[in-house]
Order: C-alpha cells, then structure tokens, then sequence
C-alpha cells in the first residue's frame, strides 16, 4: 500500500513536468513555423521590379536566420539543420523566379542558402555541446550531492561515535591522560581530575612531570613509550598531586595511533588502589604475625629435638660410668647435635638480619656461569648434567650480584640433592620477556606434590631430613628485595622448575 502510494505521488509530480514540456516544444514549433510563414509571405507580397524592391527581398532572405538560430538555440543541432532546410526550400523558389535563381546577383543567393545551413548546423552543435555540458555538470551535481549526503551521514555517524567514546571515557572511574607526541598533556578525564584534584583547562599543555609534586616514575614511563623503545607498561605507583595528597595506583602507560598507524601521543591510566594497598597491607602484617607464630613454633621445635637428643646423650654418659666407647658415642651424638643446632642459627641470623644488597646493573648470564662454574663438580659428584642455555639479547638488571649468587646457588644445591640417588639433568637458561629477565632452573628430579608446592617457601619446611627449611625462604626474600618474584611448577615423576624473575633496566 505504501509503495502505491509513493508510486502515485511519483507519477503525480512528473506529469506535470513532462506536460509543460511537451507544451513549450509545441510553442517553439509554432513560433518558428509562424516566422517562416512571414518571412516567405513578405517575399511573395514583395515584387522585384525596382532596386528599392529588390533591397527588401535581400532584406527578407536574411530574416531567415531568425527562426534558424531561434530552433538551433531550442532543439539543437538537429532542429538547426531542419529548420535552415525548410528556409532553402522556401526561399529557392523566390531565388529562382525573383531573384534571378541561385546564381543570381552574383552568387549572393548561393551564398546564403550555404550560410542558412551552416548557420543552423554549427549553431545547433554549439546548442548540443553546451547542452551536453549542462547534462554533464549536473550529473556530477547529482552525485556531488549524493557524496555530500554520504559524507553528512559519515560525520553524523563520527560524531554519535565520538560522543559515545567520550560518554565511556568519562564514565570510567579509573583516571585517564593521553599526552601528545611531544609528551605534553592533551586531555584529562573527570576521574583524573577528582584523582589529581584539579581541572583539565589548568594540565593541557603541560607536561607530565608539572602535573604531579612526585610523579613516581610516569613521565620515564611515557618518555620511553614515546621513544618507542616499548610498547606498553604496567607497575604499581605511588604518586603525591600538587596538592600534597598521595595516591598508591596502578598505572599503565601504552600507545596511541590512528588508523594509518601515524604516533598520536601515549594513553596513561591510574587506577586509585590506595584503599587495596592498605588492606593488603593489613593482610601482610596479619600474614607476618602468623608467620612470626611458625617461626616461633619452627626455632623451638629445631632447638627441642638437638637439646633432648644432648640431654638424654648426657645421661647415657653418666650410667656408662667407666665404658669409655658408650661415652665416645655420646660425645659424638652431642657434637652432631651442636653442629645442627649452629647451622639453624646461622640460617636464622642470615634470615633475621640481612645484609643490606649492594644494587647496581648487572648481567644475569655472567652471575650463573660463575656459579655453574664452581657448582659443577658438587652436581657430577651426583651425576648431574647441568645444561646451560642463555638468551643473548637479554638485558642487564639492578641487584647485587653476591646475593644472586646466593639465590642461584641456593636453587642449584637443591635441584642436585633432588636428583642425587638417580641422577638427571639440570636445565639452567636464562631469557626475557615482559620486562622481566628471569633465570629457570629446571630439573628431572621426582617432583614435588601439588599438595606441597606451596609450602615449599615457608620457613622450616624441607623435604629433606638434614635440611634447616630455611634455604628457600631466604631465597624469596633475597628476590621480593630485588622487586622480582619466584614461581615453582612441579610435576611429580618428572621434574621442578624454580624461575626467578627480575626487572630489566630498559
């Protein structure tokens, strides 16, 4: 229904049209017929008995331009041409008869028969050409507003997605910066805003580094982001706005391009995880207070067995009475017992008070090579294959050395006790990836349970019955201080793998 209805007022509007030009070609036929019929008439009501006579008729053979031009000028080049020889037709019988045909007053008649048609050919052709370019001209207007409507709808559309965009940027509750390509700020979200506790008509323009008293190591972040020399960045901050007010967040700093790939400038968000911090701070301390209760229980159960082992070694010494070889194995048992108890001391001492780490850069690769070098003989004595395998265009790392080589050491020991009964191969390569440069040591070892895997770090927890426990704490704080962290995957029947991770200097 509704397609018959748009197909009505279609035809309505265009019939209108067509009848108005149907019309005006009628009219311009009968104009041209009616100039004609004069112009001929004139000629047979004039005779050309006197010169005065004969002027008129040459007067009269040159009226015949009129409806020429006025036909080539409305129908073209073809109503030029049939109009100028509908003129010769009714104009050779007056050159004939009266004027003294076409040769007659020299060629003049001739001449201007010629020029009728010539006239109407090349005036109608111009009328064509001229027609042509107007076809032309608002064709391209047509579909120059056809563009123009697509572009129209385009802009609409960028502009509803602008806004859109714009409507989530301002509704995230995380703060958002984006800097231009020479790092100076381009816009602030109203996050950022309550976050920094100012607005963004007083930071455009600025620098990073002036919008923040302590920006806690963004404006580096940006700078190498910038430069190019990494794609993305991601770390804890802590940052104080020019107002004194300091915010623990979590910022990232990537990338922003257009479409054709061209360097906009750099998106930095803060995510304010001030109140996270202070709970995790909470969980710590409650952590380390339990932590403080197992050491506590872990010291006086390592110092109760070696001290009821001496007492009852003591007693054995005073019924021996004169048996000096029951009182030699008792004094053996006693210093066995006093050696163990030295070493959970001093694994305490190096667990209570550590040095503090001399940290400057430092190349993780030499470190390991140093301690396979002087480890190898302790693993072939267990028939331990230590495989090395160092990634070449891994960065150095802030740390100190001595205390990473009590880490590697630390980790190797305890992947060739592992595997000491039967032997194996120890995997140790070194990498990088996300920033991090890490050292894996890889064993094929029995494995530990899934269930014991998380133990593995607590204080006085071995698998080993010599062990003090303490080894592997005093590794993870050596790591946690050098702002890395260790992970442990384990598959019982084929192996552990320990892999610490330490921030790369970039």
């Amino acid at each position: 229904m509704g397609q018959e209805t748009a197909l009505t007022v279609t035809d309505e509007t265009q019939t209108p049209t067509k009848d108005t030009e149907l019309s005006a070609r009628v009219r311009d036929v009968l104009i041209i017929g009616v100039l004609l019929a004069a112009i001929t008439l004139l000629h047979q009501l004039t005779s050309a008995v006197s010169p005065t006579q004969v002027a008129m008729h040459d007067l009269y053979r040159r009226l015949y331009y009129l409806p020429i031009l006025y036909a080539a000028f409305r129908f073209g080049s073809r109503g030029g041409l049939v109009t100028a020889g509908a003129s010769v037709l009714l104009f050779a019988p007056h050159a004939v008869v009266t004027l003294g045909g076409f040769f007659g007053q020299g060629v003049d008649n001739l001449f201007e028969v010629v020029m009728y048609v010539l006239m109407g050919g090349l005036f109608g052709r111009l009328r064509d050409h001229e027609e042509r370019r107007t076809r032309d001209l608002m064709q391209v207007s047509r579909k120059l507003e056809d563009a123009y409507r697509v572009l129209e709808e385009r802009a609409m559309q960028l502009i509803s997605i602008q806004d859109y965009t714009q409507s989530i940027v301002r509704s995230v509750t995380s703060g958002v910066i984006t800097v231009g390509p020479d790092g100076s700020v381009a816009t602030l979200n109203p996050a950022a805003e309550r976050m920094l506790g100012t607005s963004e008509d007083v930071v455009v323009a600025r620098t990073i580094r002036s919008v923040f008293k302590d920006d806690g190591g963004l404006a580096a972040d940006v700078a190498r982001v910038l430069e190019g020399r990494v794609p993305r960045t991601l770390r804890d901050v802590t940052i104080v706005t020019r107002a004194g007010k300091t915010v623990h967040a979590q910022a990232s700093v990537s990338r922003m391009r257009d479409v054709g790939g061209r360097k906009l400038g750099a998106v930095l968000t803060i995510e304010d995880v001030s109140e996270i911090k202070t709970l995790t701070d909470q969980l710590i301390r409650a952590d380390r207070l339990a932590a403080m209760g197992e050491l506590t229980a872990g010291v006086a159960h390592e110092v109760r067995n070696p001290l009821g082992i001496i007492r009852a070694s003591v007693q054995l010494m005073e019924e021996s009475g004169d048996n000096r070889a029951k009182a030699h194995e008792a004094a053996e048992v006693i210093k066995h017992e006093i050696d163990r108890l030295d070493r959970v001391i001093k694994a305490l001492l190096d667990f209570g008070r550590p040095s503090v780490p001399t940290m400057r850069p430092v190349e993780v690769q030499r470190v390991l090579e140093e301690v396979v070098l002087f480890t190898r003989k302790f693993a072939d004595r267990s028939r331990v294959e230590i495989v090395e395998e160092y990634a070449q265009d891994a960065p150095d790392v802030r740390g100190d050395p001595e205390q990473l080589k009590q880490v590697f050491v630390n980790l190797i020991s305890n992947a060739v006790q592992a595997m000491a009964e039967d032997g194996g191969t120890l995997t140790v390569s070194v990498g990088f990836e996300d920033e991090f440069v890490f050292a894996r040591f890889s064993d094929t070892g029995p494995g530990i349970e899934s269930d014991v895997v998380g133990k593995v770090f607590d204080p006085f927890y071995s698998t080993r019955d010599d062990g003090t426990g303490l080894g592997l704490t005093i590794v993870h704080r050596i790591v946690d201080e050098h702002g890395g962290h260790i992970e442990v995957t384990s598959d019982p029947g084929t192996g552990t793998a320990f892999t610490v991770h330490l921030p790369a200097l970039i």
